[in-house]
């Protein structure tokens, strides 16, 4: 999986949704939401699905687009309104950029509920591609191409090492550490194929966190399993024991369906005891 390919978000249990899609680009970080057919409960219920697991990505932004939804009744405006709501409070904000036909009613009704203002309205989906390729502060980044072996990890920390210098957040840097080689070390252990890490800041001062994505060609979802003793016996060493450490070293931790494999990733926050 190259540097730059896009990656998949949507789903509804363990298989695409039918009628909700989402595509995140991983090097302009920028999600192309779309969603289509009759809204109805169903369709609610995943785009709603789809739209918090977009925003837990915390992406650059976010295109919306909904010329093939049907929603004469513009029942679905307050999800719309909310999802940029959310946006705009995250830190650093999303801006969420809503593709739709002017004289659509959905349209009409938005523009009555005041989003001119503050939810951005764009008649095609290459004017959002457009207005959100233009200049705005972007959180630091760093990217890493690494092969499937074990040794990764070791380059994947180092990487962590250079972020929480170059960013001043050191405080961060044993979990974000634990983290990434426990990620990097499932992927190339699972996945066999090639490794992307991106490593990502966000927000600024002490508050401040750091992003951690791991995309791999592996299709399979990761799941936290009860451990298994190893030939060691009962130890660190054991299996199943490496996403149970994500999870007690992140703040959040999530994984997401790609075209050709999945991308996991994790965000590691002050605690307070660090914060002194």
């Amino acid at each position: 999986m190259g540097a730059g390919s896009p990656h998949l978000i949507g789903w509804s249990d363990d298989a695409v949704a039918d009628s909700v899609l989402a595509v995140i680009d991983s090097e302009t970080a920028v999600i192309e939401f779309s969603a289509w057919g009759d809204w109805d409960r169903a369709l609610s219920t995943q785009a709603r699905m789809v739209l918090d697991k977009c925003l837990a990505e915390h992406p650059t932004g976010m295109i919306v687009d909904l010329h093939e939804l049907r929603d004469a009744q513009a029942v679905s405006a307050s999800l719309w309104l909310t999802a940029c709501a959310q946006g705009a409070a995250m830190r650093p904000p999303v801006t969420v950029a809503v593709c739709l036909k002017a004289n659509a009613p959905l349209a009409r009704r938005l523009r009555r509920l005041g989003a001119r203002d503050w939810l951005v309205l764009h008649a095609t989906v290459a004017q959002a591609r457009a207005a959100l390729a233009r200049p705005h502060p972007t959180p630091g980044r760093m990217h890493l191409a690494l092969p499937p072996d074990p040794g990764a990890a070791l380059l994947a920390r180092a990487l962590v090492n250079d972020a929480c210098q170059e960013w001043d957040l050191q405080h961060l840097c044993h979990r974000a550490r634990l983290v990434i080689s426990e990620l990097v070390v499932n992927a190339a252990e699972h996945a066999g194929s090639d490794i992307e890490v991106i490593v990502s800041m966000r927000g600024s001062g002490p508050s401040a966190a750091l992003h951690l994505a791991v995309y791999d060609g592996d299709l399979i979802l990761p799941r936290v399993r009860d451990p298994v003793a190893g030939p060691l016996g009962p130890s660190l060493v054991d299996r199943g024991l490496g996403l149970r450490i994500v999870n007690a070293a992140a703040s959040a931790w999530g994984a997401l369906p790609a075209r050709s494999g999945k991308l996991v990733w994790a965000i590691v926050r002050a605690r307070p005891e660090e914060m002194t």
